[in-house]
């Protein structure tokens, strides 16, 4: 029979992990506890549109590029519908009313920036070169062969974003843009590392898209494959604990009490919750235990999804970036009456070619701290003071909105909210974080966390391991299933698949 795989959680990096070796023909389990799997693919309906939970646009995604590679290998490309961003400006960094426009490629990134910027050119070409080197260190990223963190050069792990960015230039309002967009990784100053800006400007620059009719497509395309080798992807089926003998994880209870018993075990979880589900055994070291209780995490969100009136608003391919004219990198240190300091506007891609958008995403940092005071109620179960933090909230988000957007109030149909608690409700991520564990240049190893556990027959997978976003998190994926099939076996698979 088969090697039994069960893997804890659907998100991105459980089905990605559940693809490669049903391929490689173990026999899969996936479980997961929420009636809709897919972890951040997820989406869901308001007011008659449809919103995505945490992939809005993709990027690397063109013939030959990376994404595109991945796609092919795991059999995504039927699936998956892309629309493309302005290639002059798939991201516009606004910092005080004044927008600055980023492209696709090197020649266009650079020149289009030149252009606010004239004396500024060497620098912006320094700029690019240098994450072109950083990416092209990485070789795994690029499927090259077997690498790794600890095998990207030591300073680029040393360095911070921001020290890096304040190296390239003494122009203020140039190290401004280069940094805004900072929501996407959740930067911290001083603290995240070169290599994940570098990563992200990389993967965006290539080439930005949007799924058209969301991200849960490719949530859906890979549990058909995985069923169609013969594995089973089961929802509403919580697991409540990792149950391990003297050596080895042995099995995983669930919810009902039924308990599935496997061979190896891979949690698509945050490595805390992996650790509760693992109870005392002694298989875990307390030294541990304290290790990933102490991780940082990356801050929250709180969300306005817009609903407008009928062909009233042009479809917008570009996001935007909106910064007060302050420090970009000040926008989570807010206080009550310097809230939303930043916020992120994307249009929802609903159709290939419509003309206009149905509806759209407001997205500001916010501090778990904001709603701790809810964190032991039920959804839908919150009180009225919740529900009027969240109308005031969304009401001054929708007020900058407005003040940056005249007049789009008016064509504004219906909107729902948001907050750190929902993000914790559907994802599971330690206090609503939107990406998990802060990575810390200044304390690399402290931040990191491996696909490896000290149980032998235990691994992780999903955005606490290697990096977040798409490409990270299939990365990650990759890495933990090549830890029962060699990652240089796994890459060789990506490369014949084209």
């Amino acid at each position: 029979m088969n090697k039994h795989i069960a893997i804890v959680g659907s998100g991105l990096g459980g089905l990605v992990c559940g693809y490669i070796l049903a391929k490689n023909g173990y026999r899969i389990t996936i479980l997961e506890k929420n009636p809709q799997p897919g972890g951040c693919l997820q989406t869901f309906v308001r007011h008659g549109a449809k919103f995505e939970t945490g992939i809005h646009y993709i990027g690397s995604v063109e013939e030959g590029q990376v994404l595109h590679r991945l796609f092919r290998y795991l059999s995504l490309l039927p699936d998956v519908k892309l629309r493309s961003l302005d290639k002059m400006a798939y991201d516009t960094i606004s910092i005080g009313g004044k927008h600055f426009l980023c492209a696709n490629g090197r020649e266009n990134f650079v020149e289009q920036l030149a252009q606010y910027f004239p004396q500024e050119r060497a620098n912006l070409q320094r700029y690019y070169n240098t994450i072109a080197d950083i990416t092209e260190n990485l070789p795994l990223h690029s499927l090259r062969t077997q690498a790794s963190l600890d095998k990207l050069n030591l300073a680029y792990l040393q360095t911070s974003t921001s020290e890096f960015i304040e190296s390239i230039t003494p122009n203020h309002l140039l190290r401004q843009v280069l940094s805004g967009n900072l929501p996407l990784y959740g930067g911290v100053y001083g603290k995240t590392p070169l290599y994940i800006h570098a990563l992200i400007r990389d993967f965006y620059n290539k080439s930005a898209y949007r799924i058209v009719g969301g991200s849960d497509v490719i949530a859906r395309s890979l549990i058909k494959s995985i069923r169609a080798m013969g594995g089973e992807v089961r929802t509403l089926a919580q697991v409540t604990k990792i149950c391990c003998d003297s050596a080895k994880a042995v099995g995983v209870t669930l919810q009902s009490g039924e308990e599935v018993r496997a061979d190896y075990f891979i949690t698509n979880i945050h490595p805390l919750r992996t650790i509760e589900l693992l109870g005392d055994t002694n298989l875990i070291r307390k030294a541990y235990r304290d290790r990933v209780a102490g991780m940082k995490n990356t801050i929250s969100n709180f969300t306005v999804y817009i609903k407008f009136k009928k062909n009233t608003v042009p479809y917008l391919n570009t996001n935007i970036f909106y910064h007060d004219s302050g420090d970009v990198w000040e926008c989570e240190n807010y206080t009550q009456d310097s809230w939303h300091k930043s916020f992120l506007y994307m249009h929802v891609c609903s159709s290939a070619d419509s003309p206009f958008a149905e509806a759209a995403v407001a997205i500001a940092y916010m501090r778990f701290d904001e709603v701790e005071r809810w964190k032991n109620t039920q959804r839908g179960q919150r009180g009225s003071d919740y529900e009027e933090f969240k109308r005031r909230k969304a009401e001054c988000l929708l007020g900058e909105l407005e003040k940056q957007n005249p007049g789009i109030m008016n064509n504004i149909e219906a909107y729902s909210t948001s907050t750190p608690l929902t993000y914790l409700d559907y994802t599971g991520t330690e206090r609503g974080s939107m990406y998990g564990v802060l990575h810390d240049c200044n304390q690399p190893l402290l931040s990191a966390v491996s696909q490896r556990t000290k149980i032998p027959n235990l691994y992780q997978t999903g955005q606490n391991i290697n990096l977040h976003g798409i490409l990270g998190v299939m990365i990650g994926a990759l890495m933990t299933a090549g830890e029962l099939l060699g990652t240089d076996n796994v890459l060789a698979q990506v490369a014949k698949a084209g």
